[in-house]
């Protein structure tokens, strides 16, 4: 008896050390349950079988168990029982995830929206797009080709676009055209187009010091809003997703997520040390904020001069708890709206006539950064040294995880939107694409 006494009390001292070390673990993988799978209901007016089937079935995060409160507009995720994490949805914003020091009946500002429906075709409009043949399509290679990356590739919605006419379009089952989702890094792409507007409008230069007040008084000081946007600022940051790092820790543990690149040292020189980091574009985001006297003008500027202006109604950009756009990844919105951001680049800043950013815009941001091998510009990812190998070297995309993209070809007068659930083989997708029309 009492060797099995001794027995119990070394395995639970060992699972009680087991929990311990993996607390922070369970911390993150329940965080990001809970805040997809609220997102997922939420936003995206998905059900919570269909989000745990597939938004939510792979590993570690198939181990969360998950649930819905949809009266109090909720969803807890809890990791083996040992621990439980929260996210609500809050009205404008999407959802967000609770911290232990939040207020969740604390009143808040979300943005204002002006949703103009124009009776005209698609993209300009509201109405239908205009059904049109061109002659120097091969519909049969081009249908085989978008089919191609269904199912093993598990796509979920590709849509192309020639000389502003919707030439292919198909979802996976489940989805539609009016199906809003998740651009993940993409959201990083409309961010820096935000930043082009402001350049625009003359409220800012890029060229410009970033105005970080706690980095006037060492070499921080010399970091340009450019660096930032080229991620080549040379601060220290770890963008590591399959282990608690300094972006799994932002998103899932930090109330305001504009601080936790803003904290770190420089490990590298500006314009000298490229590395990609979600940190930074939230702490652009912090930036976009403090241009506006109030917090209001903030959350009602990215919307009034870009995302509305542009007809993106399905568009929703999720917050953090500070209401701070979370600019490194949460941005909702159709396909076809999605399709109507890479035309805006593909026209160079114009929509319809309306000149929202200059096109020198579209120059800077498919300008390699310094030290990125030609692979980045400005929050956008490029091909100028081939990556793709059968591509044109002057296309470049707005790029998130799972292989979100906006393909902008201004060759070929296209582009291409592509959801899903993993990467593929984009080259060989494009190639065809691009082959099944008839220069």
């Amino acid at each position: 008896m009492k060797i099995f006494k001794r027995f119990l009390l070394l395995l639970l001292f060992f699972i009680l050390i087991t929990v311990v070390y993996n607390y922070s673990k369970l911390d993150l993988l329940a965080g990001y349950a809970a805040k997809n799978t609220a997102s997922s209901v939420f936003v995206a007016n998905r059900t919570l079988s269909f989000t745990d089937t597939t938004d939510n079935n792979f590993s570690p995060i198939n181990l969360a168990s998950n649930k819905v409160d949809l009266k109090s507009n909720t969803a807890t995720s809890s990791a083996f029982g040992l621990l439980t994490r929260k996210a609500v949805k809050r009205a404008g914003l999407g959802t967000v995830l609770i911290t232990d020091d939040a207020d969740v009946s604390a009143s808040y500002l979300s943005p204002n929206r002006a949703k103009n429906y124009t009776s005209v075709a698609y993209p300009y409009g509201n109405l239908p797009n205009k059904d049109s043949v061109f002659n120097n399509i091969d519909y049969q290679k081009l249908n085989k080709t978008v089919a191609s990356i269904f199912g093993v590739d598990k796509s979920r919605a590709v849509l192309v676009l020639y000389k502003d006419h919707i030439i292919a379009e198909k979802y996976d089952e489940g989805f539609t055209k009016e199906s809003k989702i998740l651009g993940w890094s993409m959201t990083k792409s409309l961010l820096s187009t935000v930043f082009g507007v402001l350049e625009h409008q003359n409220k800012l230069k890029v060229s410009d010091k970033a105005p970080i007040l706690s980095w006037q008084n060492d070499d921080r000081k010399n970091i340009t809003i450019n660096n930032l946007l080229q991620m080549n600022s040379g601060l220290e940051w770890d963008e590591n997703y399959d282990k608690i790092s300094d972006v799994t820790k932002m998103l899932f543990l930090d109330r305001d997520m504009t601080k936790a690149q803003e904290l770190k040292p420089l490990i590298g020189k500006p314009n000298e040390s490229f590395n990609y980091s979600s940190g930074t574009s939230n702490l652009l985001s912090g930036i976009v904020r403090k241009q506006f006297k109030t917090h209001q003008s903030y959350l009602d500027f990215w919307y009034a001069q870009l995302i509305d202006k542009i007809g993106m109604h399905s568009m929703v950009l999720e917050a953090d708890l500070s209401g701070n756009y979370v600019a490194s990844s949460y941005a909702w919105a159709t396909a076809r709206d999605w399709a109507k951001f890479g035309l805006l680049y593909l026209h160079n800043g114009s929509w319809n006539g309306t000149q929202i950013f200059d096109k020198q815009w579209v120059n800077y941001v498919t300008t390699p950064t310094p030290t990125s091998n030609g692979t980045y510009g400005a929050q956008f990812w490029l091909n100028t040294e081939n990556q793709f190998k059968d591509v044109p070297k002057n296309m470049y995309f707005a790029d998130g995880y799972q292989g979100q993209r906006i393909y902008i070809l201004p060759d070929q007068d296209m582009v291409i939107v592509r959801f899903g659930l993993k990467n593929f083989n984009e080259n060989l997708f494009l190639k065809e694409l691009i082959s099944a029309i008839k220069q």
